[in-house]
Formats: C-alpha cells, structure tokens, sequence
C-alpha cells in the first residue's frame, strides 16, 4: 500500500487526534522533590497500579492503556537491568532509559501508518543526591520528551499540565517536608482533573472527594536517605489518610 506525504501526514493527525481524546479523560500524575526524596501521586482505579519502580532511583507512572503502560515499565524495567549488568548500577540513569530505549522507539511506533499508537504518557522520575539534582521527564505517545527539575506532571490535556504546573511552580524543594509535599500534589492533581474535565467545583478538595467515590490514591517515595535495600515504597494508608478526611 502506496502513502503519499499528505496522507502520511494525515495518518498522525488522525492517531494524535485519537490518542489526545483517548487520554483526556485519564488520571494525571504528579511528581515532587521533597527533603525526604521524590514523591509521586496520581489517583487510580482499585486494581489499576499506576506508579511503577524502574531500578534503584529510578521510577515511572502515566496515564492511558493499562495494557501500554505495561509496556512502556517492562522495556524500562529490561534496559535498565541490562545497563546495569553490562556497566554498572552508577551508570543506569533515566536520561537512557527515555532517551536511548523508549523515545526512538516509541517515534518509529507513532510514524508507521500501518501501526496503533500507544495510547500512554508518562512521567519517569531520577533521585539525585538533593533535591536540586532530581530529574522529571515527561514522555508523549509520540516519542517526544521533556526534562524537569523539581517536579514534573503528565495530565490529559495540555492546559491541564499547565494548570498543574502553576500550583507546583516555585516551590522551594529544600524547605518542603514530605507531608506539605503530599499536600501540594493532591492539590496539583485535582487542579489537573478540574482542568481536563472542566468540572465546574472550584474547591481542589472537592474535586478530590469526588474522585475518591470510585477511585484511591496511590503515592511512591523515592526515599534519599533509607536503611533499605530498595529506595522505593509505597506510602501507607496511615501516611495518606490525614490529607483524604472528609
């Protein structure tokens, strides 16, 4: 079968125009440097995991099929234990893992007429040494990336993201606990979910009430200083229950 460069061109409007509609109604994910490391939130149905460890420093959550996010964690989960393997543990960074393992491949997927695109964006996370050194990289469906410090969101539509970056922007992450980090997240979340939806409440609170009728909230800590042997962990319910009363 013969495309010419129009229809090339119309072929990833149509699968960016499915994909945008497909993710809009998705849970958005947030990520925040905090003193005790890098938090990530998101708000999910009961048996739909979202927040996923990669390696030692390194974890990952989006929005979209369940079925491509599975994906997306197990070619990451593979290349990073390879990197690993073949050079050492010091030298597995998110930078490759987007960058050399998911980006080019995720751009041939998205270009080739004859293929679906994923229906995913995620956000992958590196804990750095301080706060100042964590890493955020916000990977599209189409392969293309973005990096950032401090924190980093993925939300269905673009003026989601920017209503949620306007909540985190400036925040000093020395000086933020992570219980005012938890705090900041929940609300950078509902304020994505309000913007995607156009959900008429005001309050951010609300909104996250509303969302809890059917959904949890899910949230990982990349913990900087831990006597642990992985540096990853899911937040206890005790941890999350002062932030969801009422």
């Amino acid at each position: 079968m013969a495309f010419t460069p129009y229809d090339w061109q119309q072929t990833l409007r149509q699968k960016a125009d499915y994909v945008e509609d497909r993710l809009r109604e998705g849970s958005p994910v947030v990520g925040l440097s905090c003193r005790e490391g890098v938090l990530i939130v998101t708000v999910r149905r009961a048996h739909h995991q979202k927040i996923f460890e990669i390696y030692d420093r390194l974890a990952f959550a989006g929005l979209g099929n369940q079925s491509d996010l599975e994906m997306i964690r197990q070619i990451a989960v593979d290349f990073a234990h390879a990197e690993g393997f073949a050079r050492s543990p010091q030298d597995v960074s998110i930078q490759r893992v987007v960058g050399v393992a998911l980006s080019p491949a995720m751009k041939r997927s998205f270009s080739d007429p004859l293929r679906l695109p994923l229906v995913v964006r995620g956000l992958f996370a590196q804990l750095g040494d301080a706060p100042e050194s964590d890493l955020f990289y916000l990977l599209n469906y189409d392969g293309e990336f973005s990096i950032n410090y401090r924190f980093g969101v993925a939300a269905g539509t673009e003026s989601a993201r920017e209503a949620m970056e306007r909540v985190l922007t400036g925040i000093s992450a020395k000086a933020l606990k992570r219980e005012v980090a938890l705090e900041k997240a929940l609300e950078a979340w509902a304020v994505g979910r309000r913007a995607a939806l156009d959900v008429g409440e005001s309050d951010w609170r609300a909104v996250l009430s509303k969302a809890l009728e059917t959904g949890v909230v899910e949230a990982a800590l990349l913990e900087r200083a831990s006597a642990r042997e992985r540096r990853f962990r899911f937040l206890r319910e005790d941890e999350l229950s002062p932030f969801l009363r009422g």
